[in-house]
């Protein structure tokens, strides 16, 4: 495909969809999919055909729309007309009501002026929403790959990598690196074969966005990865997901197949000399596998498990080649970025944390869902404006960002502004995205308790801080959670905290203890209020450890 295919491929997309009255589009992905949507599609289509206005109603399955709390969700793009907890007999409504009379169906309507909506950024979801998710030529109306046509035909591979360095683009994978500082690395790295790695293994508890993103906008993801294997001057492109996630691998490799048969993948991208394919490796859900060492590893066909750094992937990576490693989030800004430039991306966010974040926000929260914010929103305006506060009758007590990995941040902390910096000054990070919400209920020892339980089955056990030392402070919470424990009790587990923290191999050990030490800050009363607890004792929270990772 040339460059004037490309345009002339969007401009037919878009004239055939003028031709339309309505586009009404449905969340296909597995939130809404799982409580009614595909009933819902199926009403919506047979109410359609019965009216005969299948020429004049064009009905798409789109990706997260978002308010995942109150699905499934159709929107009418025209009017931007949104409508929650639809089932087939609202469906019906919609069409009959709204359609066929032009007569909204008010008791399922949202307001879309709400501070849920309001208050968000749109950059990686964009197109989530608005677009199908399985037809290209939806996402090439909507400026799809644009950017990879500017990048091969107008910018030398170094214009590229400058472009992503002057947004101030971090990887938001959860270590939060400069990516354009990254892909400069991997370009002036010797080697004729080298490789671009999205990592797609989003193993924590309570996230939801990279399967999102896969599910909604996969192209968005493979035009980034096109555009990263054009600036280091890779051939070859891998994304590794986890098995746990079916329809995500559907819709990539549905994409991969129709971007090689556009001409989009392959050889002589845009009638360049630039070559690159991108296939598919499932992972088997080992949490570890996040890490860049252990998944790189894991493609290569052996266990899962991190090795020493240095020599960092970007200098020696998968089958010893300069690999470039970046997570679906972080590919899913490139395309954006270059066709927008890096001036645009770093005028949003904060000086050093640019751009927006995605988050699954989750937990004791009455909105959750999927929002993307910009970087150095307040942690207040996150948690009441668009989540909408904690549920009747309880307080907001804690937000833990960073899944396991992450801390918990204290209600005095809530005017925090969400970035890189800040959330290391009160013990958490970034993360990869996931922002669980606990309120007056819930017990921070038990939370504690719970995500170092996670990190207990997910160590592969290959060094002995992480393999004995997670065991032993989950020991030790379990205690004291039951009343057993004593003074000297809590001071072991924080010597044993820090001690995993400071000589485990790789990030998973690194960082389990950190919900362990945030509590242990900010919460300490609830652990001393346990020491020698008479039997019966009920402590002032009490947490739903299955509610936790909802």
């Amino acid at each position: 495909m040339t460059v004037e295919e490309l345009r002339e491929v969007a401009e037919t997309e878009r004239a055939r969809q003028g031709n339309f009255r309505h586009r009404i589009t449905y969340c296909s992905a597995a939130g809404c999919a799982s409580c009614g949507g595909i009933a819902v599609h199926e009403a919506l289509a047979k109410a359609l055909k019965a009216r005969n206005l299948e020429n004049e109603v064009e009905l798409a399955g789109t990706g997260c729309m978002g308010l995942c709390g109150e699905g499934p969700l159709v929107r009418i793009v025209g009017d931007g007309t949104l409508y929650q907890r639809v089932d087939v007999a609202v469906a019906e409504k919609i069409i009959e009501e709204h359609i066929v009379q032009g007569k909204k169906v008010a008791e399922n309507l949202v307001d879309t002026t709400d501070p849920f909506f309001a208050s968000q950024v749109k950059i990686v979801l964009e197109n989530c929403g608005t677009t199908d998710s399985e037809k290209i030529d939806d996402y090439i109306a909507a400026g799809g790959y644009e950017a990879l046509a500017k990048a091969v035909t107008e910018l030398q591979p170094a214009g590229v990598v400058e472009e992503i360095r002057k947004s101030g683009l971090r990887g938001r994978g959860g270590a939060g690196y400069p990516t354009g500082l990254k892909w400069g690395i991997v370009r002036k790295a010797p080697g004729e074969q080298k490789y671009v790695v999205c990592n797609a293994d989003e193993g924590d508890p309570g996230a939801f966005m990279d399967r999102s993103v896969l599910e909604g906008d996969p192209h968005r993801v493979l035009e980034g990865m096109a555009i990263g294997g054009y600036a280091v001057g890779a051939s070859q492109g891998f994304i590794y997901v986890r098995a746990e996630y079916p329809l995500a691998i559907e819709r990539l490799r549905l994409a991969i197949k129709h971007a090689e048969r556009a001409g989009l993948l392959g050889n002589r991208i845009f009638d360049s000399q630039f070559n690159f394919r991108i296939d598919i490796r499932i992972g088997a859900g080992a949490f570890v596998c996040g890490e860049e060492t252990a998944l790189i590893r894991s493609i290569e066909g052996k266990r899962g498990r991190p090795r020493p750094r240095p020599p960092y992937p970007s200098e020696k990576g998968l089958w010893g080649a300069p690999t470039l490693i970046n997570n679906v989030e972080t590919f899913a800004n490139i395309a954006p970025i270059i066709r927008k430039g890096g001036a645009w991306f770093a005028a949003i966010g904060t000086p050093k944390s640019t751009g927006t974040k995605v988050f699954a926000l989750a937990g004791k929260i009455r909105n959750t869902g999927l929002i993307e914010v910009p970087m150095g929103i307040p942690l207040r305006k996150i948690i009441f404006d668009i989540g909408g506060g904690t549920p009747e009758g309880t307080t907001f007590k804690a937000a833990q960002t960073g899944g396991p990995s992450g801390g918990c941040i204290p209600a005095e902390s809530l005017d925090l502004p969400v970035d890189y910096e800040s959330l290391a000054t009160v013990g958490s990070i970034m993360g990869s995205g996931g922002l669980i919400v606990m309120d007056s209920t819930s017990n921070m020892v038990d939370v504690a308790k719970y995500f170092m339980e996670f990190c207990v089955d997910e160590s592969c056990g290959k060094c002995v801080p992480c393999r004995v030392g997670t065991v032993h402070i989950h020991g030790l919470l379990e205690k004291i959670s039951e009343g057993r424990g004593t003074t000297d009790d809590l001071a072991l587990l924080e010597e044993l905290c820090q001690m995993v923290k400071d000589t485990s191999l790789c990030g998973l050990g690194q960082s389990a203890p950190n919900p362990v030490l945030s509590t242990l800050r900010f919460f300490r009363n609830e652990y001393t209020e346990l020491l020698h607890a008479p039997e019966g004792y009920v402590p002032s929270g009490t947490a739903n450890e299955k509610s936790i990772a909802q």
